[in-house]
């Protein structure tokens, strides 16, 4: 094999995985977003468990207090944190859906929005289109040559 013919197949490869890096970028937010809402349920939950009043009589120190108010605090930073991940999302969507949409066979357009906005695997896109599994890589590859990135 020439030289050249591997160089362009080397630049072909590259560009699809930039490609595939930039689409995959939705999920990734949306994964994002999932653990930060996981993070924020917990830490409620255990600012919700404060400890037992302790009626022993005894004094002790007001260490519960900096514990809850150092929890909410946390939990502030945190709702704050997604907020900005949330329009970070939003942004991601609404630039690669755009991007999707100027593809303009539709099939290989459906292709690329199931597989990395949905988050379907080929064979299921195969199933939901109606067509091979085959068929649907095949779709998949055209799509990826006739995306342009954003620029």
């Amino acid at each position: 094999m020439p030289v050249e013919q591997r160089l362009e197949e080397n630049n072909i490869k590259n560009e699809n995985n930039r490609k595939k890096e930039y689409l995959r970028g939705y999920r990734s937010s949306r994964r994002r977003i999932n653990r930060i809402d996981d993070e924020i349920i917990e830490l409620k939950e255990l600012a919700a468990s404060v400890k037992a009043v302790d009626y022993s009589g005894m004094p002790h120190g007001s260490g519960n207090q900096k514990d809850l108010s150092d929890e909410l605090a946390r939990i502030d930073s945190l709702v704050e944190k997604l907020g900005a991940e949330k329009e970070s999302c939003v942004e991601s969507y609404v630039s690669i859906e755009k991007q999707i949409k100027e593809i303009k066979n539709e099939d290989e357009n459906d292709v690329l929005f199931y597989r990395y906005v949905k988050g379907l695997r080929f064979w299921e896109i195969a199933e939901k289109m109606d067509y091979s599994e085959q068929w649907v890589h095949k779709l998949h590859g055209r799509a990826l040559a006739h995306l342009k990135l954003p620029t």
